[in-house]
């Protein structure tokens, strides 16, 4: 296994760390690390605009998005990319027709936990400890009710207050947990939420927010990414590494560096998901996302949006829409091009 995470993430005259390994506590020169781009608008969509680097789906009221004209979708991000892989229906009621979804309990905290995994940094090192950390949860969780007002439904019929105390309760202990997986009294990370943004050369333009950043001494780069639910089964691990290939396919096209290591911290399990890319690894995610991009534009021009039923259409949002459950899509709102002869159906992807 290569050290040299391990070496930087060791604090000087310090024990060799025993958690995965660490990362740069000197960042070197910034070439190896995307710069950061302009902050993304969140009240832009996908579809022409830079919160589709972002990972939450619409919220608030159908008036209030009902404003906001449609247009066709110009870049893609990994969680969009999973929703049109998903059901094709899903990514248009998203992205196209931007249909507002209740926030949910488990997605709030996944949003709650980022945040203050991110603000603990702020503190020096020797200060970022679990209690401070979960100290950090209930002054975050105020910060997200303020940017989000939607997020009050959540717990609208808490009247005394013990649902909302058992929710910050889970989420001190994920972010308690995280303690036991890395040590960030040895992490100086290079970035933290950073927005990222390539165009390939076919066209297609990547966009995406990177949890953390690290950068070792001799320059490799490892891109990191919290999750607050449990690691996969092994058979749906390359799934999950799905979303960090796309960042890492990213990075590489930006500053013509492959990162050494991709992490998911899985704080529901207590694991580690790590992989190390190779160029070909990457280059076979650009094929299959340019597959995937002819399909999501063959499906813009045409109109045909096909839902497809899985075990996890219980939990959406648009079931009221969906043909699968008796509704109705709304009217389609680009305009469209009659198929040509031959042309394949949407929703498919090519071989790699």
């Amino acid at each position: 296994m290569d050290t040299s995470f391990e070496e930087a993430g060791a604090a000087p005259g310090g024990p060799e760390p025993t958690d995965p390994p660490a990362a740069a506590t000197e960042a070197p020169s910034p070439p190896a690390v995307p710069s950061p781009s302009p902050a993304p608008d969140p009240s832009a969509a996908e579809a022409g605009g830079a919160a589709g680097a972002g990972e939450a789906a619409v919220t608030g009221t159908a008036e209030a998005v009902g404003r906001r004209p449609a247009v066709a979708p110009t870049s893609l991000s990994p969680s969009r990319a999973g929703d049109f892989m998903q059901c094709p229906l899903l990514y248009r009621f998203r992205v196209i027709d931007r249909l507002p979804e209740k926030p949910s309990e488990a997605a709030t905290r996944g949003t709650l936990v980022h945040a203050v995994l991110e603000r603990l940094f702020d503190a020096p090192a020797g200060e970022r400890t679990a209690p401070r950390a979960r100290s950090l949860v209930p002054g975050q969780w105020d910060r997200l009710r303020e940017s989000r007002p939607e997020l009050a439904e959540l717990f609208a019929d808490d009247a005394d207050g013990q649902r909302l105390a058992r929710w910050l309760g889970e989420a001190e202990r994920l972010v308690e947990r995280w303690f036991t997986l890395e040590d960030p009294t040895r992490l100086e990370p290079a970035e933290r939420e950073l927005f990222v943004e390539a165009e390939l050369e076919s066209g297609l333009r990547l966009r995406g927010i990177i949890d953390r950043v690290d950068v070792a001494p001799t320059g490799e780069v490892r891109i990191v990414d919290y999750k607050t639910g449990k690691a996969p089964r092994p058979e749906y691990a390359e799934s999950a590494l799905f979303q960090m290939k796309f960042y890492a396919l990213v990075v590489w096209r930006l500053k013509g560096v492959v990162p050494r290591r991709l992490q998911l911290v899985y704080l529901g399990s207590g694991d580690v998901l790590t992989y190390d890319p190779a160029p070909a690894d990457l280059e076979r995610v650009e094929r299959r996302l340019r597959a995937l991009w002819d399909a999501i534009r063959q499906a813009t021009e045409s109109g045909e949006w096909r839902p497809r039923p899985t075990k996890l259409c219980g939990w959406c949002d648009h079931q009221a829409h969906c043909p699968e459950f008796g509704g109705t899509p709304p009217p389609y709102p680009l305009p469209v091009r009659a198929r040509e002869s031959g042309e394949a159906p949407q929703g498919r992807m090519g071989a790699d």
